[in-house]
């Protein structure tokens, strides 16, 4: 269109779909730090030695480590600012983040039926990790608010779920695969990371069971391949079988509503322009 006129080009098969929340270098360096900082509040068992004054305080750390709840939503709020979301985009992060906060209570306590994690595989499939991770944060967030579940362990649920969420949004294929493929895919990693969220939130908690599972709590004086010997004999004695449970309703749901949901949310980004932004041609003549 000459002239001079804005306008909107419809989006032909095919074309890659822009990510709605950008990972741009402010938001990637609060998202590494932040994760670093993780990685050492659920990995200090492995990575402090045995005669540190970290082990010496261990029963301190869950207080400690609740500091992540500032840097992630630091994270948070740097994302959506760095990104420029529009209020359409803000009000979709809304609404998944509800539904996803009122699907965690079903089945709670019931062998891991956990039906909210296979919604935030393909909303992470379709709007891109960046998106994604600030999801998973938000979610964890409203549902421990809406489940009364606050407490120091929300900002390790907080980033856990975040990196589930990203996760998805960094699978390959995300322009191009489509179809039975894309929903086996999206299946087996919802089963793998099912796992790997309950295996990393497991670190969150072993460390502190020294009273009530002597045999395999986290020993401060010991080796790290003898306390790693003792994390894998709790998480198959006290996680394995909600953990299968959790994989098991991932899988099922993603393959039975996978694509409805896929193309729910993939038409919800066109609409919601975050594919196209407006362009102008320059005047004829």
């Amino acid at each position: 269109m000459t002239g001079g006129h804005a306008h909107t080009s419809c989006t032909p098969p095919g074309t890659p779909q822009a990510r709605a929340v950008h990972l741009g270098p402010r938001s990637l360096t609060a998202l590494t730090l932040v994760s670093a900082v993780g990685v050492a509040a659920f990995g200090w068992p492995f990575l402090a030695p045995p005669a540190s004054q970290l082990s010496a305080h261990a029963q301190d750390a869950p207080w400690l480590f609740s500091a992540l709840l500032v840097l992630l939503v630091a994270v948070v709020s740097a994302t959506i600012s760095e990104s420029g979301l529009g209020p359409k985009a803000v009000a979709m992060l809304g609404v998944l983040a509800a539904t996803g906060a009122a699907l965690r209570p079903i089945g709670a306590g019931t062998a891991g039926i956990e039906p909210m994690f296979f919604l935030m595989v393909l909303s992470g499939r379709v709007l891109g990790p960046g998106f994604g991770f600030v999801l998973g944060g938000v979610t964890m967030f409203a549902s421990s608010l809406l489940t009364g579940g606050v407490g120091p362990w929300m900002p390790f649920q907080m980033l856990a779920m975040g990196w589930f969420t990203m996760g998805a949004g960094l699978l390959p294929g995300r322009d191009r695969l489509r179809g039975r493929a894309e929903l086996l895919m999206l299946a087996a990693y919802g089963f793998l990371a099912a796992f790997a969220y309950g295996t990393i939130m497991n670190l969150a908690g072993w460390p502190f069971m020294s009273a009530l599972a002597s045999n395999v709590a986290f020993d401060p004086t010991a080796a790290v391949p003898a306390n790693l010997a003792r994390f894998v004999a709790y998480c198959l004695a006290t996680s394995l079988g909600w953990d299968l449970g959790r994989a098991l309703v991932t899988v099922v749901l993603t393959l039975a509503l996978g694509p409805v949901i896929l193309r729910a949310l993939r038409r919800a980004t066109r609409r919601a322009a975050f594919e196209s932004p407006v362009t102008f041609d320059a005047p004829a003549g």
